[in-house]
């Protein structure tokens, strides 16, 4: 990975949340920056206890880590770094990589398009977010700041941390029309640090069916 002021600064925020705790750590060889199709050069996962056993998943590349090429002073290149928190015990399994993955696609869409995400935004998954998964119900996301790193300052710019939240389609369908946050303020409770469980189910129950008057053919006739 390249080194730089804008690295230096997420390693910083995330060394005041995680101490001396080393995170397991993926590179690329061939990042977006050198030519290659890997617009993330790299993605770290912490392991957690609390407040409910999870990986705290953090990429590196939306925001500029080197020097400052970009051109508005106030942002540092897309202005934000994707996270997720997967459920899981840390001490029983090694952390996943398909989340690593699915950063790193997130991030290629948006390289691509030149459309980025937003705190509030919603977006379907062809299927499962795991691939080793299809019946899972979590098949769409949400992003919201993420409540424990929130937004840096760094000398390249502002980076927000962005993070990913699974949603079913039950839930996908109720947080359209910029509904999203309000819907996870009421979910809250029941998902800790917006933590993504690939085995829950919808925590909302599906709408039902609007009752319908018959249609009839033709128009109406009365007897003379």
């Amino acid at each position: 990975m390249s080194v730089g002021p804008g690295r230096d600064a997420i390693d910083g925020v995330l060394a005041q949340l995680y101490g001396e705790l080393q995170p397991v750590h993926w590179t690329v060889g061939h990042p977006w920056s050198l030519g290659g199709p890997d617009p993330l050069e790299g993605v770290s996962a912490y392991p957690r206890t609390d407040p409910v056993p999870h990986w705290h998943y953090v990429g590196y590349g939306m925001s500029e880590l080197g020097t400052k090429e970009w051109d508005d002073p106030d942002v540092s290149g897309w202005g934000f770094e994707f996270t997720f928190r997967l459920a899981g015990d840390p001490a029983e399994a090694q952390a996943p990589i398909w989340p690593a993955h699915f950063l790193q696609n997130l991030a290629r869409y948006v390289f691509q398009s030149g459309k980025w995400f937003e705190p509030g935004h919603t977006i379907k998954a062809n299927g499962s977010l795991a691939a080793d998964r299809p019946d899972s119900a979590i098949q769409a996301v949400g992003f919201v700041a993420d409540p424990e790193l929130g937004t840096i300052a760094t000398p390249n710019g502002r980076v927000a941390f962005l993070q990913i939240v699974g949603l079913t389609m039950t839930e996908y369908q109720a947080a359209l029309g910029g509904k999203l946050l309000a819907l996870l303020d009421g979910l809250a409770p029941r998902l800790p640090l917006f933590v993504t469980d690939i085995d829950r189910q919808s925590l909302i129950a599906a709408p039902k069916p609007q009752a319908q008057w018959p249609r009839w053919g033709g128009g109406l006739r009365g007897r003379a």
